[in-house]
């Protein structure tokens, strides 16, 4: 027999739920809304809505609705753009009414991560100065002096030659260095590093936090105020231990800088940047320079760390897939940078293909499959529909990114839909999608940029990748399935990997000695 309390909460509940409802009629009766799947009493279309990689459900709408869908869930309104025309015309052209965040009330309220510029409402102080700060250190002239990113790729290049069959973790490792030397001048150095490890893990929590309808509190955040001691009531318990993950991982490094920079023995990085320029600037107390720096530095593994890692195990597994992409780029990357060095930025424009299969690699499988949920701040019309005040925007960008205009299958692996000499009409430019949208387009696009084409160039021309075979010979099968978080990347796949010539290593030896 059910406590009384607990019949207390579900009846409670029961009942603001449909009072929930019946207003969100009432406020939009006689409107339009866009179509969508029949919506059950009270609950709408919850259970029509996939917990996890819900990106494939929302394009199988869009074949049935299209390009808007809208759906309820226990009362919470969300619409689906599952075209970019949709989000230009929404998302940017009418940004003053489409940049702020829903309340993730779990992962941003309870986890305090709602003090950080990806979670931040627009008209937030503090998010303008959080971009502000990412702007000084992350702009294109100030990107390409960061050159430990090129250091770090040769390392990861090296550790596929030594360990190919450790290529996941070692990726972990490099995306990691990259974006942790970039934001704090640290050294990582092996894959169990503190630093790696403890963001690893805290970043794959985070990513399936943001995903909307994760957790029951997000759509009934009244019940945050449950007491910790109700019987299967861990909403408290998970908030606290993710409150401590995510402390951590902002802190951690951020007073690693402070204490090298008091010892002035602190190397070159975004936070070391912020600080010195906030310095010598800006009239601000310590504690808002504290606060403003620690989050937006701690935003960046995320932001780079989680996406480059995505695409660069795509592009792995594409390498596998489509050998005659493999050919030809490593026949552009060897008639430009030759046999005995490794690509770097300079050779960029040289290399339209390699270009090419560097957008590919974003679309093909793109690392955020759902841009972060936006929030609408009034009721708005829409080619005819009506989006009520305070529905969740969600950017399909993995409906976006089934483009078909250039004629070539989007399943199809093809930097050539990015050519104009090699198709009619070339795809949608994946890099006006895949960095986010408006006003909260992603700040460090330019530095994730550099990072893909470095490692994928530098992949291209370090070793060849096939897919490998079973007891009988046979090729084993691919893709994989991949993770269903915020970040979605390929999980689990074995191939094949070479030196692409027997030079290749002593190549990248030489290379590595030379930064030492």
């Amino acid at each position: 027999m059910f406590p009384h309390s607990i019949i207390v909460a579900v009846t409670v509940l029961t009942v603001w739920l449909w009072r929930r409802r019946v207003l969100a009629e009432r406020r939009s009766k006689g409107l339009p809304l866009p179509p969508g799947p029949y919506r059950q009493p009270v609950i709408g279309n919850l259970l029509d809505i996939p917990r996890f990689c819900a990106w494939h459900k929302f394009l199988e709408w869009k074949e049935q609705y299209g390009e808007l869908v809208y759906v309820e869930a226990l009362g919470n309104r969300i619409v689906i753009l599952n075209s970019l025309e949709a989000v230009s015309d929404l998302v940017e052209s009418r940004s003053a009414n489409y940049s702020d965040r829903p309340t993730f009330t779990m992962i941003g309220e309870l986890m305090e991560l709602d003090k950080s510029m990806p979670l931040l409402q627009y008209n937030d102080p503090s998010w303008k100065k959080q971009r502000k700060v990412a702007h000084l250190a992350l702009s294109p002239e100030v990107v390409r002096t960061y050159d430990l990113v090129g250091d770090n790729v040769a390392k990861y290049v090296d550790s596929l030659l030594e360990n190919p069959d450790d290529f996941a973790s070692q990726l972990r490792l490099a995306t990691g260095r990259i974006i942790m030397s970039v934001t704090y001048g640290l050294p990582v150095d092996t894959p169990d590093d503190l630093y790696i490890t403890h963001a690893e893990s805290t970043m794959e929590m985070i990513g399936k936090a943001m995903v909307p309808g994760t957790f029951l509190v997000d759509l009934i955040p009244q019940l945050k105020y449950l007491p910790a001691w109700l019987p299967f009531n861990n909403i408290h318990k998970v908030a606290a231990s993710g409150r401590a993950q995510i402390r951590e991982l902002i802190t951690r490094p951020y007073e690693h800088v402070k204490r090298e920079r008091a010892q002035g023995i602190a190397h070159p990085s975004f936070t070391s940047k912020c600080l010195d320029k906030h310095a010598a600037d800006d009239p601000i107390t310590q504690a808002e320079l504290e606060h403003d720096i620690l989050w937006a530095a701690g935003s960046m593994y995320g932001a780079g760390g989680e996406s480059s890692y995505s695409t660069t195990m795509s592009f792995i597994l594409a390498m596998a897939m489509f050998p005659r992409v493999q050919r030809k780029l490593k026949e552009e990357v060897f008639r430009v940078v030759g046999n005995d060095r490794l690509p770097t930025l300079h050779d960029r424009d040289e290399m339209p293909y390699m270009n090419a299969a560097v957008k590919e690699a974003t679309r093909w499988r793109p690392a955020l499959p759902l841009s972060i949920a936006r929030r609408t701040k009034t009721g708005d019309f829409y080619k005819g529909y009506y989006i009520p005040e305070n529905t969740i925007v969600l950017p399909n960008v993995w409906a976006i990114s089934k483009d078909e205009r250039s004629g070539i299958p989007p399943e199809e692996f093809a930097p050539e839909r990015h050519l104009a000499n090699c198709v009619k009409e070339t795809a949608i430019d994946p890099y006006s999608y895949v960095f986010g949208f408006g006003r909260r387009i992603c700040p460090g696009k330019y530095l994730g940029d550099n990072i893909l084409f470095l490692l994928l160039s530098n992949i291209v021309f370090a070793v060849n990748i096939s897919k490998k075979c079973d007891a009988n010979g046979n090729e084993i099968t691919l893709p994989p399935s991949y993770s269903p978080g915020l970040v979605s990347f390929p999980e689990r796949f074995e191939v094949n990997i070479s030196p692409s010539s027997k030079g290749a290593m002593s190549v990248v030896k030489e290379r590595i000695n030379q930064s030492s």
